[in-house]
């Protein structure tokens, strides 16, 4: 395994936005069974490992989110804080898929020499766990002390027990998040892709391809991307957040939560606000005068060009092409969905290409119409006569633009130039994948995953339920933690995983944020993470690997944003929309 360090890609626009290490990886074997070569992988470590190489915190991010903690969880990272690098080696590793330095659609591919685009193979938090697991051996890592993530980094989160050697990881915090991904989070992403699919300028995933052969990676489907964006930022927060905070009048949010301030554990030991007070396994553990459970329960029980046509009909599956495009860079024909079965869909990449693409550099380039920037500041207008120039004549009224809307196209904006399109339609395709019963196809590492049984076509729900079930009675002590007002992946998918996890304790945060409460409630979720490694392991708290006047930066300050996230929902001005 090659590995250097650097701070970019210089053919990844994206990756240019964070400071990191990157190892490149020879070959590796997807989950599909695809291999590939010459694989970069993006991570970020801080503090040290002792010498027992055990002292290990993994941190998954989410969806959009990036190795750079720091970033989107910053409040919990530093001296006497969850994330304490002066006693913990902390870990977080870019997933396949997304732009910011692991492969992903934005990476050259070396047996064509251009991006991969939407030929880029298809993956799954299981591969994404055992590409990490590569990396963490190379850095001497012998063990995890625990893994912690959520909502996508919950999904690896939990998948990483599973899918290392057994006993690797000795425990886990999944946040917001659940064993298998919904049929209604489903529906979003499919929504969200088509918005993407719908917009004229993404030429079957091909956007960044110019008429006269050269490469753009910073060309692509803004308003379709955008779009998709707006809507699963309304998935990630509640209808009273908004309403508190655009609605049309102020102080209507009288609704107070019956969940205490901080959050309360409400699984897994008595009723509590408080994170030190002990479990019903730490006390059961102390009257028997034996050690925490620190292992996981053993069980119980290609050609090339046909790869990339695979993968790129994968890709585009449902896209339905807009007739006033034109030929795509895959000459499909207009009105016909590029469907999986192959009989009405897009031309596949082994078809003759239009020797001919319409010239399309510019659109989605300017302002659109309406949108925060064509508002000057963004602020929501109810002006009483339209000016020489604008959208309305002399004398006549615009339109009103709510706070709302400013703010989402705000939002649509902002994240069209941090993310890639097609990378965007892979990683909520991965999430899709998202079934812990569902065996490893890698056997390599003797993991729990890869000696699950399969799942059979007819496959009943209550057997699907059973095979879920003994998946995560596999998993090792678990601090599971949901958002109260989280409408997507709601608390009874943390109940869920708290019931049939062994060792698993339940939280419950109260939020007015929904979804987004994980990337928001700082203090809360950094006292119960913090509760939870101390009694869990306390064996890390005796004495700092790194000594605090060594280190160099003190703890001191609370838990609020001191600077705007690029990769998470933390918002330091937020009327700079």
């Amino acid at each position: 395994m090659a590995s250097s360090s650097s701070s970019s890609s210089s053919t990844n626009p994206f990756s240019n936005l964070i400071s990191q290490n990157t190892t490149i990886v020879p070959s590796f074997t997807l989950e599909s069974g695809v291999t590939l070569h010459d694989v970069p992988v993006a991570y970020k470590t801080w503090g040290q490992l002792n010498q027992k190489g055990d002292n290990c915190l993994v941190i998954c991010h989410a969806l959009t989110g990036s190795a750079d903690v720091e970033d989107w969880w910053g409040p919990l990272l530093g001296p006497d804080r969850a994330f304490d690098p002066t006693r913990f080696f902390i870990f977080c590793a870019n997933v396949i898929g997304s732009p910011y330095g692991t492969i992903s659609s934005v990476t050259i591919n070396p047996d064509t020499g251009r991006p991969f685009g939407p030929e880029m193979p298809g993956s799954s938090p299981k591969d994404d766990v055992r590409l990490h697991y590569g990396i963490l051996k190379s850095l001497g890592v012998k063990s995890v002390a625990s893994v912690i993530g959520g909502s996508m980094g919950g999904m690896t989160c939990l998948e990483w027990p599973l899918n290392s050697p057994p006993g690797f990881v000795r425990s886990i915090v999944p946040l917001a998040t659940s064993a298998r991904h919904s049929a209604w989070c489903i529906s979003w992403g499919e929504a969200q892709r088509q918005s993407i699919y719908s917009d004229p300028d993404y030429k079957d995933g091909y956007y960044f391809e110019k008429p006269d052969g050269s490469v753009d990676l910073h060309q692509q489907p803004n308003r379709g991307l955008a779009a998709a964006r707006m809507a699963a930022l309304l998935t990630y927060r509640s209808r009273d957040s908004f309403e508190s905070r655009f609605g049309r009048r102020s102080g209507n949010n009288n609704k107070k939560s019956a969940v205490p301030k901080g959050g309360v554990r409400i699984m897994g030991g008595e009723k509590t606000t408080d994170p030190s007070s002990l479990s019903d396994s730490d006390f059961a553990a102390r009257q028997s005068n034996l050690p925490i459970a620190t292992e996981s329960p053993t069980p119980t029980a290609s050609a090339s060009a046909s790869a990339r046509e695979i993968a790129w009909r994968e890709h585009n599956d449902g896209h339905r092409s807009n007739s006033s495009a034109g030929i795509s860079r895959r000459g499909s024909d207009s009105g016909r969905s590029s469907t999986s079965n192959g009989t009405q869909g897009a031309q596949t990449p082994d078809m003759e290409r239009s020797s001919v693409l319409p010239d399309n550099d510019k659109i989605g380039q300017g302002v659109a119409l309406g949108s925060a920037a064509a508002l000057g500041q963004g602020q929501a207008q109810d002006s009483k006569a339209g000016t020489a120039g604008g959208v309305g004549g002399a004398g006549e009224k615009q339109p009103k633009i709510f706070s709302a809307q400013s703010y989402l196209r705000y939002q649509g904006d902002k994240f069209t130039g941090r993310f890639d399109a097609n990378c965007y339609i892979h990683i909520t395709r991965k999430l899709d994948t998202h079934d812990l019963s569902l065996p490893s196809t890698d056997a390599s590492l003797s993991s729990l995953s890869s000696k699950l049984p399969p799942h059979a076509a007819s496959t009943e729900d209550a057997e699907l339920e059973a095979l879920l079930s003994s998946a995560l009675s596999l998993e090792p002590p678990a601090l599971v933690i949901g958002i109260e007002s989280d409408g997507l992946f709601t608390t009874s998918e943390q109940k869920e995983l708290a019931a049939h996890i062994p060792d698993a304790e339940l939280v419950v945060i109260p939020s007015p944020d929904g979804h987004d409460g994980f990337l928001l409630e700082f203090e809360a979720i950094n006292g119960w993470v913090d509760g939870f490694l101390k009694r869990k392991m306390p064996e890390f708290f005796k004495e700092r690997v790194i000594p605090l006047e060594q280190y160099g930066k003190d703890s001191e300050g609370g838990f609020e944003v001191k600077k705007e996230s690029v990769f998470g929902e933390a918002e330091a001005d937020v009327t700079r929309w």
